[in-house]
This record gives C-alpha cells, structure tokens and sequence, in this order.
C-alpha cells in the first residue's frame, strides 16, 4: 500500500477535475461517517442530553422558534 507521502504527491499531479471529483468523494465520504457516528450516538443514547436541554428550555419559555 502506498505511503501518505506517495499519496499526496499522487494528489497533487492531478489534473484540476480530477482533484476536484476527489475533493467531493473526501466530502461525501466525511459527512457519510458523520451522519453514521450521529446516528449511533442517538440509538445509544448519548445525545438525549440535548432532548432535556431543549424540554427544559421549553418549559423555561426560554426555547425559540424557528
């Protein structure tokens, strides 16, 4: 397998379409293990802190509307 070193030099050859086809697998790619690791994190229930904040800030008459 390729060192990052290689890799980034490989990058860096790359035609401007190619480079920026690239750019938006890398993006794709970034927001498809951000969507799963959000995903996770509310099935195991890491992020039900922020339901209380929000129900408490309701409760306050402090929640806005958007």
């Amino acid at each position: 397998m390729p060192k990052v070193d290689e890799i980034k030099e490989a990058i860096e050859a790359l035609p401007e379409e190619d480079y920026v086809q690239l750019r938006r697998w890398f993006s794709e790619k970034d927001w498809q293990e951000w969507d799963r690791q959000i995903a996770a994190d509310s099935e195991s229930g890491k992020l039900d802190f922020l339901i209380k904040e929000a129900l408490d800030e309701k409760t306050k008459g402090q929640l806005k509307e958007l």
